[in-house]
């Protein structure tokens, strides 16, 4: 319901390169009959149009025969004519663009996929796993989705009660990518919109709700010093080709330990 509402508030003046996925090209037409109305087409109309095509194709046609139409719509375009100004009218053809390969992953699109269709995108790409994608692949996925990898043999991955069987439980969708006798997993699900934190000015006197009681106080330096933690008494020569990794840290079982694994290659 709160998207569907989102959609019909939105207009040429509400229009970004972000939210225009949000939206379809039946969408687009219905802005553009409005803002013909409003006037706002013929100063605008460039700005408007980059708009659109940062997630739309957008043909403009020579005309709208019937002949002409019907080729684009057996494409999946809606046609449509659009009237800049009193003297002149043009004939669009608009349809989204797809989302069915890696490279079509965006900053402004990745908020405006479900994990599922993810998934289905990393599906039809993969070969090499989580790392054969690109760095900056990586991060426009994970500045909107919760992304966890892990590598065992076939015969370990469906455990009952492992990792396997939690992740999808908390709401992860998850692709499997093998490995010959071993199979990679890759979790994902989308992370929660963070509330955005007030700003407190340094020249603001803070007031009574602002200051924090004196059991809060404590605690919150208790957990500050729990978190300067002595450097790490981690050996390199400890890690070798024959473990496993993990990008997130679990509840070891003894049948997964990375120590174990040697053998079973």
């Amino acid at each position: 319901m709160k998207e569907a509402n989102s959609k019909k508030a939105l207009t040429f003046k509400t229009l970004t390169k972000n939210n225009v996925w949000d939206i379809q090209e039946n969408d687009i037409f219905r802005m553009l009959d409005s803002a013909e109305k409003e006037g706002e087409i013929k100063d605008n109309m460039k700005h408007y149009a980059s708009i659109i095509r940062s997630a739309f194709n957008v043909e403009e046609l020579k005309d709208d025969s019937a002949i002409l139409k019907s080729k684009y719509e057996k494409l999946g375009y809606k046609v449509g004519p659009i009237k800049v100004d009193d003297n002149t009218n043009i004939i669009w053809a608009i349809k989204k663009k797809p989302i069915t390969r890696v490279t079509d992953l965006s900053y402004e699109n990745i908020g405006h996929i479900t994990a599922a269709k993810l998934i289905e995108v990393l599906d039809r790409n993969f070969g090499g796993g989580w790392d054969s994608l690109s760095q900056s692949i990586q991060d426009i996925i994970e500045s909107a989705f919760d992304i966890s990898t892990t590598t065992l043999p076939k015969d370990r991955l469906h455990k009952p009660g492992g990792m396997y069987e939690k992740k999808v439980a908390d709401g992860y969708e998850v692709l499997e990518v093998s490995k010959g006798t071993w199979v990679e997993a890759i979790f994902a699900k989308v992370k929660p919109q963070a509330e955005k934190p007030r700003l407190r000015f340094a020249n603001k006197p803070m007031s009574d709700e602002d200051m924090p009681d004196d059991d809060n106080y404590e605690n919150d330096s208790e957990d500050f010093d729990d978190e300067i933690d002595e450097p790490s008494s981690f050996d390199d020569e400890d890690m070798n080709e024959d473990n496993y990794r993990t990008t997130f840290e679990i509840e070891q079982d003894p049948d997964e330990e990375a120590s174990d694994m040697s053998d079973d290659i």
